[in-house]
């Protein structure tokens, strides 16, 4: 029978042991990249962790960036242009902190390129306080989960695995954290909800490979095998089971991504999305490891 029989009656019996000896040299080299790509290049963090300001200003199809840049005095600035959902064409400005006492002068010179009034210049501003109040709770919400779920595990199963398992949530977060670093996607509070509800995932996916590891730690006949064909019949068992779930997931998060996201203009939406897609990809890639 082909694989895919096999997979649907619950019959395969797949070697992964060679499997991990590949995915685990893999991992690390991937762990390791993106940690160097989050020190050399660091997150594209929203202006609600480091404050800051954002101006859009409605312009017509021939004023460019370019354009925006020499309108503008103030240097320390990042000029991009946005479309909406009606294709309405806007320059957005996004400014630090330390800036945000020319706010005046930066919508005076935006509401002259775009020939409007001061009115017509959407301003949205975050102090640096606010800023640091966010990142530090955000903090705290990654470790206040992990320490809760280490706890529960090393209880509900054995520290063992609670410590394999947590290995697992930083292997997945770190990789995210490094797509994030090195194609500059920006970070935002949605964004830190999706890496939450990642961390949930990762940990559901080995939780129940552990739990069918304890089952069938208690029959003898398997453990004569030894402890690693156990552990390969486990996840044979439940192989079916983390496809199907990651299929389920992936499909409206990845509608989320391109209507919600993309054709609706849900910024908020989007950035969660994101996120949660490219943490459920590995989840995809890693299945068989």
């Amino acid at each position: 029978m082909s694989l895919r029989n096999d997979l649907y009656h619950g019959t395969n019996d797949i070697d992964f042991r060679p499997i991990w000896k590949r995915t685990l040299p893999a991992s690390l080299a991937l762990m390791v990249a993106s940690f160097i790509a989050l020190v050399a290049l660091g997150l594209n963090l929203s202006i609600d962790f480091e404050g800051g300001g954002i101006f859009e200003v409605p312009v017509s199809d021939d004023v460019s960036v370019a354009d925006a840049r020499g309108a503008i005095s103030v240097t320390e600035v990042r000029i991009q242009t946005v479309e909406d959902i009606d294709g309405n064409r806007f320059i957005r400005v996004q400014t630090g902190s330390e800036v945000l006492g020319q706010s005046d002068l930066i919508v005076a010179e935006l509401a002259a390129l775009g020939e409007v009034t001061v009115d017509d210049v959407s301003v949205n501003t975050v102090g640096p306080t606010w800023g640091d109040q966010i990142t530090t709770r955000a903090l705290q919400a990654l470790a206040v989960f992990v320490v809760v779920v280490a706890i529960y595990l090393a209880w509900r199963l054995e520290w063992r695995m609670a410590v394999g398992a947590l290995v697992a949530v930083v292997h997945d977060l770190v990789i995210t954290a490094g797509v994030y670093s090195v194609f500059r996607f920006e970070v935002s509070p949605a964004t830190v909800i999706a890496l939450l509800t990642i961390m949930g995932y990762s940990l559901y996916d080995t939780v129940v490979v552990y739990d069918k590891v304890l089952e069938n730690s208690e029959d003898a006949g398997r453990l004569r095998n030894g402890y690693t064909a156990m552990v390969n019949a486990s996840m044979n068992q439940v192989l079916m089971r983390s496809i199907n779930t990651t299929i389920t997931t992936v499909l409206p998060v990845l509608s989320m991504l391109v209507f919600g996201g993309f054709f609706v203009g849900g910024g908020n939406l989007r950035d969660f999305a994101l996120a949660l897609f490219i943490g459920l990809m590995q989840c995809v890639a890693m299945v068989p490891g």
